[in-house]
C-alpha cells in the first residue's frame, strides 16, 4: 500500500501540496510569527508555497490572519520576505 503524503493548503494561492514542498509559518505561544524551516517547532502553523508570490497573496487576502486568528502587522510580512530571500540564496 502506498504511503499517504500529508497535504497542506497554501494560505496564499489555496493550492493543496505536499508538506515537503511548502514553507511553514509559525505562531509561537508568545504570538511571534516566524518561518519554521524544520517544520517541527511547537505552535500553530500555516503553510505557504515556496515562492514570494504566494506570500504576497497571503498578505493581501489576509490568509495568515485567518489561520492565526489575529492581526499581523506589515513588518512581520517584511521579515518573512527577508527570511524567504535568505532561504532562496542558500
Amino acid at each position: 500500500m502506498a504511503k499517504k503524503i500529508p497535504l497542506r493548503q497554501c494560505v496564499g494561492c489555496g493550492e493543496m501540496k505536499g508538506k515537503k514542498e511548502m514553507m511553514r509559518v509559525l505562531r509561537t505561544e508568545e504570538n511571534e510569527i516566524c518561518l519554521d524551516v524544520t517544520g517541527k517547532k511547537n505552535g500553530r502553523g500555516a503553510y505557504i508555497c515556496r515562492n514570494r508570490e504566494c506570500l504576497r497573496k497571503a498578505a493581501k487576502s489576509k490568509g495568515l490572519e485567518r489561520s492565526f486568528k489575529m492581526s499581523i502587522p506589515s513588518e512581520v510580512y517584511d521579515t518573512l520576505e527577508k527570511e524567504f530571500d535568505q532561504l532562496e540564496s542558500e
